[in-house]
């Protein structure tokens, strides 16, 4: 039995650390569907929840469908600079705000 190598999918959009298919990776609609978004583009799952966690859906419509955007906000720049050393498949659990889901 020979073992497949990971499918890479490309830099993530969020933290740009490469992204190995499976559990690590979800999809993100920069434009969330609740406010009208179709396209969802694979991105690491702890980025994925974290932005979530810092900001609404709303928040995310109104100033933030742009990875660049998200990048560039003060809040997520500590996330950034902590998981720039992490590997490709890390993953820990981020708690998701309340107030924050819409």
């Amino acid at each position: 039995m020979t073992d497949a190598a990971p499918v890479e999918l490309g830099p993530c959009p969020i933290c740009g650390r490469p992204m190995i298919a499976g559990r690590s990776v979800d999809r993100h609609h920069f434009v969330p569907k609740t406010e009208g978004g179709r396209v969802a583009v694979p991105v690491h799952r702890i980025c994925h929840r974290a932005l979530h966690s810092i900001w609404s859906e709303r928040e995310l419509a109104r100033s933030l469908s742009d990875p660049a955007a998200i990048r560039a906000h003060p809040a997520m720049q500590r996330f950034l600079r902590w998981i720039a050393g992490k590997p490709p498949e890390f993953w820990v659990s981020t708690a998701m705000r309340r107030d924050r889901r819409r």
